[in-house]
């Protein structure tokens, strides 16, 4: 097989190196920067060059090479390249091949434009590990100006009624989404500084976010009223907002499609704002690979597993420590700004 699963992570026996993995090793080839597909510990990492800036806020001082996405390297006698996973800017499917035969590792992948990440890129090959984070039919995304136009109104009736309004929203990704969903005029936009340290690098890369202010301890409901406040999932759930007041919370995930999820969360509203693929998504995603072979992790992998073998492919589940979007991905920067 051009690539194995070890306890380490996904592996390449020729190349030897991994992908994404979740201990410590040698060589790491990393799909995009949320903290349960980069860990700290490799010795040596490998990159798109759009993923890098934030890889490198989120790691520090670490030894990274990067690649513009498309452009074949050779390691090893292996063939790699990293192609647009539209997840999150910069995410990243890799491409593997060796000796005659292509395997796609696609990381976390969004099949629609969201008009902030590169647009999901199809790789064909011969075998495709996906996720299935939201692998039920159940998971069917709205369109985006249709999203948009729901948090804009929840945004202006709360300012109307003299609150401020929250999203959770992780801070690399999410956030900037819901910032290019929304419309600035209706009041400032506030920021938790995990958020807003993640605008500043993707600012820096040329993505275009609407201005922002960082919360700081003067930042309260009395001098920004009406405020929408981006925190993280996490900010939400402790004392970090009792300083804005009367305030309307919301989360922004592919979960809020599920009502239990909504109740558990306890806030005002959910918005079904989701970084992965739905249903419809993952099934086009797979089909026009042309991959016979596929390898199903986290999510409903028993599942999407069952039908994929219904629809004839030779379909097996892979256990990984990749998340599943219900787990907030908050760093220890995230709950201490």
């Amino acid at each position: 097989m051009v690539l194995e699963f070890h306890d380490e992570g996904i592996y390449c026996p020729a190349g030897r190196f991994y992908i994404d993995p979740w201990k410590p090793v040698e060589r790491a080839l990393v799909t995009h920067g949320h903290a349960d597909h980069s860990y700290p510990g490799h010795r040596h990492y490998l990159t798109s060059e759009a993923a890098a800036p934030v890889i490198r806020h989120r790691l520090g001082d670490i030894d990274l090479d990067s690649i513009p996405f498309g452009r074949t390297r050779d390691i090893n006698g292996v063939t790699v390249s990293f192609h647009p996973a539209g997840h999150v800017p910069g995410s990243a499917q890799i491409r593997v091949e060796h000796g005659g035969e292509v395997w796609v590792v696609s990381g976390d992948y969004k099949t629609t434009s969201d008009g902030l990440s590169e647009p999901f890129e199809p790789v064909p090959c011969h075998a495709f590990i996906t996720e299935c984070t939201f692998g039920l039919p159940v998971f069917d995304w709205r369109p985006e100006e249709e999203l948009a136009a729901q948090i804009n109104e929840w945004w202006q009736a709360n300012r109307h009624a003299g609150r401020m309004s929250a999203i959770g929203a992780y801070s690399l990704g999410k956030a900037q989404r819901v910032l290019t969903m929304i419309d600035p005029s209706i009041a400032p936009i506030l920021t938790h500084g995990a958020v807003e340290n993640t605008n500043q690098v993707m600012r820096a890369q040329g993505l275009r976010l609407p201005e922002t202010i960082r919360v700081t301890p003067e930042v309260t409901a009395k001098t920004h009223p009406g405020a929408l406040v981006i925190a993280p999932p996490s900010a939400l759930a402790g004392n970090w907002t009792r300083r804005f007041g009367t305030l309307s919370t919301a989360f922004a995930s592919g979960w809020m499609a599920l009502r239990g999820v909504r109740r558990r969360r306890a806030a005002d509203r959910g918005f079904v704002v989701s970084d992965h693929a739905d249903w419809k998504g993952l099934n086009a995603a797979i089909a026009e690979t042309g991959a016979t072979r596929i390898f199903a992790t986290h999510g409903y992998t028993t599942v999407f597993r069952q039908w994929l073998e219904s629809q004839g492919y030779d379909a097996q589940i892979v256990q990984t420590e990749f998340g599943d979007d219900l787990i907030d991905e908050d760093d220890a920067e995230e709950t201490a700004a």
